[in-house]
């Protein structure tokens, strides 16, 4: 099994940026203070979908996405939707590998461009980047051993264990037959088997993969996870709501979860390991 190590070392500053509003050029000083939750820009990375919301109680803007979309179109129409929003940082779900805080290789339902980009200087804002399914498992979290899986138009993994934060590529993992886990219960699953075939792959992979992992409960998030019937025992559905909740996390210095990916990321750095 192939983990991605999270890392909170994403954070830059915005510099000089003629694409931003003069709110956003000047750089601003550093601080360890964390944000303002309530101005904090949260955007949800989907293959289909791309949804973005400030604070806890903001109104959700979506726009669509697909095999287009570069970062950096993203990061154009961020701007525009948020121009007049007092966001003081910035947190991303990103559906692909992330190491350290930083895209680690490109998505498999968007285009090209995603790795190395600059979204601080883009958006103006230091920003945070963490696996989509990440941030969502972080808001479903309830203790315990939880296994998070995103069903939307790839298959997203998360293993939380008491505290401790795993991100996984299990979507991408062979499963049989010469096609991964992705390709039964992801969105192109659901298209070639139907429906009913779908759902019952869904109850399966998901029965053996939380025997497998030892979990206490599993969470069922992303869009697709609506269209199931009947859930496994041990399985409840989680709420898409709750990846914005698990981006506010990111910035809470305080927040135990939050605490355990910085502590993850330091001792993933070169830096970490020779203490």
């Amino acid at each position: 099994m192939q983990g991605e190590r999270v890392g909170l070392a994403g954070d830059t500053d915005s510099g000089d940026n003629p694409e931003m509003p003069s709110r956003s050029r000047s750089k601003r000083p550093a601080t360890s203070k964390p944000p303002d939750p309530a101005h904090i820009l949260v955007i949800d990375v989907g293959g289909s979908h791309i949804k973005l919301r400030m604070g806890p109680r903001g109104r959700i803007t979506r726009f669509e996405s697909g095999p287009d979309m570069t970062a950096a179109d993203m990061a154009a129409q961020v701007r525009e939707l948020a121009r007049d929003l007092p966001y003081e940082a910035v947190s991303i779900g990103y559906p692909g590998l992330v190491l350290r805080g930083r895209i680690a290789a490109e998505p498999f339902n968007l285009a090209p461009g995603w790795v190395g980009y600059d979204f601080g200087k883009a958006l103006g804002r230091p920003v945070r980047v963490i696996n989509d399914a990440t941030m969502q498992a972080l808001g479903s979290y309830e203790g315990g051993r939880m296994l998070f899986l995103g069903l939307g138009t790839g298959l997203g993994a998360t293993l939380i264990l008491d505290g401790a934060v795993e991100p996984m590529e299990i979507g991408h993992m062979p499963y049989k037959h010469g096609r991964t886990f992705e390709d039964y219960i992801g969105e192109r699953g659901r298209r070639r088997l139907g429906n009913k075939k779908w759902r019952k792959a869904v109850a399966e992979v998901v029965t053996r993969l939380k025997e497998v992992l030892e979990a206490d409960y599993v969470v069922l998030g992303g869009g697709n996870a609506l269209r199931l019937k009947k859930l496994p025992a041990g399985v409840r559905l989680g709420d898409n709501l709750n990846a914005f909740k698990g981006g506010l996390h990111l910035w809470r210095g305080d927040d135990p979860l939050a605490v355990g990916v910085a502590r993850r990321q330091r001792a993933a750095s070169p830096a970490g390991r020779g203490r």
